[in-house]
């Protein structure tokens, strides 16, 4: 029978370490509300002492939401489980986590202290901590690189002294998984009150292994997941939610189950994404731009014919609307079909052959084949075109930013002007002022591909509309004719029917 697998979220306090993404506490709740929404159990919401924006956040967040367990985070000192358990206060179901570093690395060089020392001030952090709450968690810390006897010690007497969860973290993402998954086994046969707590992954990325190593601890007899949205936090990063959630629930062998509502996936790591002001690389695992993307012919094919030849996961399963098909130079003509066929062009036999060829030809050449690609491909086979193309635009600088934009739609030709922060969002305006397609900019990114201030600007941004994402690139040395560029190419992929000019 499968059991309750626990998802702790740390997003929102070892996914915070990493430098500039930081948030204030009201982005903290809206974090923390989606948490609730998408079913993680606890949430690690701060680590209280460190700062008064700390309490806060945690104190508020405490307010904010019903169903998870609110954990603060403190060392093994008196001063911070008082702390901790004060911002606690207003929290329907808090936990103290407490706990002390474990590695002969930690204990002789950062601690400066003996194995017996260590063991008591443990035991004193759990007793002092349910003086405050019923629900106290002791993390090992550095467990992954400790010496097996002492951790087993240390575990038995934290759990006689009264913790309910035990966290094994390989703080340094040292362990390989079967190193990992014999430390978690090693508790579970060796510390004699096991059965009385559960057992807790917390795992780092630093060698690529968090996910593979804390699902090796599940495997092995851990019941929570200490992990955070997109696998953000210290160095490479934390365990990743959505990779470990997907992971088990595609592999029906691993006898637990989550309560994740997974389609919210993938809403979710945007929200963080976006409030963090941290993009999530295109290959990431279930939630990166390319996770569902299919370039290669052969792929495209199987995936056009049955989707499980190529995709273990169904992209609404994790919030993915559909699965796309990506042309380029290694497209078949069945993923050149699908995309005619998008466009209402219906192309077979010869017709196809001869389109596909040029189609060959100009891949070759072009990194990207957009819509206006294809209707240049076709276009004997078309009656009209409403293809935008971005003319001309200016803008100036009076105390106000002020743009003016001119398009071309099909055969013809409109301009709108709009004022806005800066230059970027008064010429964006303009376009929607004449497009009206009624889209929500989710992501926009612009990376230097050169050096210096002649620096040329790839620019890249997510369009959604029916919630359906479109994606628009460019390229330029001035940064607002490619974000232009960009948003133009993003609403070219955009069904027709979808907006309206003025």
């Amino acid at each position: 029978m499968s059991e309750k697998l626990w998802i702790f979220d740390t997003t929102l306090r070892d996914g915070e370490q990493v430098p500039g993404c930081q948030l204030n506490t009201q982005e903290k709740i809206v974090v923390a509300q989606a948490l609730e929404a998408l079913g993680v159990d606890i949430i690690e919401a701060g680590f209280p002492i460190s700062s008064p924006g700390d309490f806060l956040s945690v104190q508020e967040i405490s307010k904010a939401v019903s169903n998870p367990i609110i954990c603060a985070l403190s060392r093994a000192v008196e001063k911070d489980i008082e702390v901790a358990a004060e911002a606690l206060k207003y929290a329907k179901k808090g936990r103290i986590h407490t706990g002390i570093g474990v590695s002969p690395f930690h204990i002789q060089f950062k601690l400066r202290s003996t194995p017996e020392d260590i063991i008591a001030r443990g035991v004193a952090a759990v007793k002092f901590a349910r003086r405050f709450v019923e629900d106290v968690e002791f993390y090992a810390e550095d467990a992954g690189r400790s010496e097996p006897e002492f951790l087993c010690r240390i575990i038995e007497e934290v759990i006689k002294a009264g913790a309910t969860v035990v966290n094994i973290p390989d703080t340094t993402g040292y362990c390989l998984p079967e190193q990992y998954g014999a430390i978690i086994a090693s508790l579970k046969n060796n510390v004699p009150n096991i059965d009385k707590a559960i057992i807790a992954t917390h795992c780092h990325n630093d060698l690529g292994m968090a996910t593979a190593n804390t699902i090796s601890g599940v495997q092995h007899g851990a019941r929570q997941v200490e992990v955070t949205i997109n696998g953000i936090g210290e160095r490479a990063g934390n365990t990743s939610m959505e990779e470990v959630v997907m992971a088990i629930k595609s592999h029906k062998s691993i006898p637990v189950y989550t309560d994740i509502d997974t389609p919210k996936i993938y809403k979710t790591s945007r929200l963080v994404s976006k409030l963090m002001n941290m993009p999530v690389q295109p290959n990431k695992a279930i939630v990166g731009r390319n996770a569902f993307a299919h370039s290669s012919g052969i792929h495209q094919d199987g995936v056009l014919k049955h989707r499980e030849n190529y995709e273990i996961i169904d992209p609404k399963e994790v919030g993915v609307d559909e699965s796309t098909i990506v042309l380029t130079a290694r497209s078949g003509r069945a993923a050149l079909k699908h995309h005619l066929d998008a466009l209402g062009v219906d192309l077979e036999g010869e017709e196809l052959r001869v389109v596909y060829e040029a189609f060959l030809v100009l891949a070759d050449s072009k990194r990207d084949i957009g819509r206006k690609d294809l209707l240049e491909l076709v276009g004997k086979y078309m009656d009209e075109s409403n293809f935008i193309e971005l003319e001309n635009i200016s803008y100036t600088s009076n105390g106000e930013i002020n743009a003016e934009v001119s398009l071309k739609i099909g055969n013809e030709k409109y301009s709108a002007t709009s004022s806005g922060v800066g230059p970027v969002d008064a010429v964006l305006k303009s376009i929607e002022k004449i497009v009206k397609p009624q889209v929500e900019l989710e992501e926009f990114l612009i990376q230097a591909i050169t050096h210096g201030s002649d620096d040329v600007a790839k620019v890249h941004m997510r369009l959604i509309k029916s919630d359906k994402p479109y994606y628009g690139f460019a390229s330029n040395n001035d940064i607002v004719l490619a974000s232009a560029q960009a948003f133009v190419d993003a609403l070219n992929k955009i069904p027709v029917k979808e907006y309206a000019t003025a």
